[in-house]
């Protein structure tokens, strides 16, 4: 395809392997859990130290990377160690063993990261950002198809056998990693500058000498986050409702196909009408998505609001990298996506713990209005900072 570089698709192959793999562990990580003795609130802390380890270490890495001047090692690196953690959980059984592999998987994610979106950055131009992050999130996104599904035929086969689903998860790691291994560093001329040492939260001074528009973009961003929880409770809703497990497996395949599907072309349409207009319309249909769900008792109905939310993904996942990278020096790429990657993964967990407490309290329907009023409330604050620029 026209001015997507080999680079990219590298990129995006890794991705596509390593999402299988994790997503082939996601529906039956906390089944092991428990399997192995782990109490649910032993899995919430686990989860949470696994998911605060990513957030606060892809600032760090971002910041590195642009220090360095280099992306590729830590792309290779962040995805070696993830591909390698994901047979340690099974290896051994102890607590503290699982609590290690786990947080070192979510450590290689934040090594990476950042890196990764600035080098797809580095190979896209000002038009081209929407087509090569959306390709991106949608060879990504694919793995998050291929991964519950290939993990919901070898159950099939062969129920509860866990721990090998561990091991064959190994496979498409691996291949992420040896893919990784096809990239090549751009050789670029730097000045030559004394070299700098940073420490671990050094990215955030970054915000003290970003522009305007970046810091309104994240904003926005970040509160839209705040509001927006996980994609379990969108589940759990539907489960209230009496959707069997298995269909409820299956609208999360549902999902995650829509969201590949789309991605790809919605990142070409914004490329050609605004990378705004897409984002904006994908709050719209987030909005949407919530309200019909705090309301919704219909089984078929579960299905429609889930391909609206695939397309709501798709309109903003990969929308609003290509959007801070527009923004952004290239010499500061990594360390710009990586503070926004940091600061949406604190909010999110926030997110996350608030709807958490809504539900309890108030019921689902409540909990998810909050949400549809906090993606409204995002909306109307993107659209007056559309109209002032």
């Amino acid at each position: 395809m026209r001015h997507i570089s080999k680079t990219v698709w590298i990129l995006s192959l890794v991705s596509l392997f390593t999402d299988t793999a994790s997503e082939m562990l996601y529906p039956v990580m906390p089944i092991y859990l428990k399997t192995i003795g782990f109490s649910i609130i032993f899995i919430g802390v686990l989860e949470g130290v696994a998911e605060a380890t990513t957030g606060l270490s892809k600032g760090y890495f971002g910041k590195l990377s642009d220090i360095s001047g280099k992306r590729v090692p830590f792309v290779q690196l962040g995805y070696m160690i993830s591909a390698f953690s994901k047979p340690m959980i099974a290896l051994f059984t102890y607590p503290l063993w699982v609590f290690f592999a786990r947080t070192l998987d979510r450590l290689g994610k934040g090594i990476r990261t950042a890196s990764r979106d600035a080098l797809l950055s580095d190979e896209s131009t000002p038009h081209t950002k929407g087509k090569v992050f959306g390709l991106h999130r949608s060879m990504d996104t694919l793995g998050a198809v291929l991964g519950p599904s290939l993990a919901l035929l070898y159950l099939y086969f062969y129920p509860q056998d866990y721990i090998t689903l561990f091991y064959i998860a190994f496979i498409p790691g691996i291949a992420a990693v040896v893919a990784s291994f096809l990239l090549n560093e751009k050789k670029t001329k730097h000045i030559n500058v004394p070299k700098q040492k940073t420490t671990f939260f050094n990215f955030l001074k970054y915000w003290k000498v970003s522009s305007d528009n970046y810091k309104k973009l994240i904003i926005g961003l970040l509160l839209f986050s705040i509001f927006n929880s996980s994609d379990v409770f969108l589940l759990l809703k539907a489960k209230e409702s009496g959707i069997s497990d298995a269909s409820l497996i299956g609208m999360y395949i549902f999902y995650n196909l829509i969201y590949a599907l789309f991605a790809f072309p919605l990142g070409i349409i914004a490329d050609k009408i605004g990378i705004k207009k897409i984002f904006l319309f994908g709050l719209f249909l987030f909005t949407l998505v919530y309200i019909g769900m705090s309301f919704n008792q219909f089984s078929f109905m579960f299905y429609i609001l889930f391909f609206l939310y695939g397309i709501y993904a798709a309109s903003t996942e990969g929308i609003s990298k290509a959007w801070i990278s527009t923004i952004t020096d290239k010499k500061n790429t990594a360390t710009a996506m990586g503070m926004y990657s940091s600061f949406q993964s604190i909010t999110t967990l926030v997110a996350s713990s608030l709807t958490g407490l809504a539900w309890q309290f108030f019921g689902a329907q409540t909990a998810l209005m909050i949400s549809a009023l906090g993606a409204l409330l995002s909306l109307i604050y993107f659209i007056i900072l559309s109209l002032q620029n």
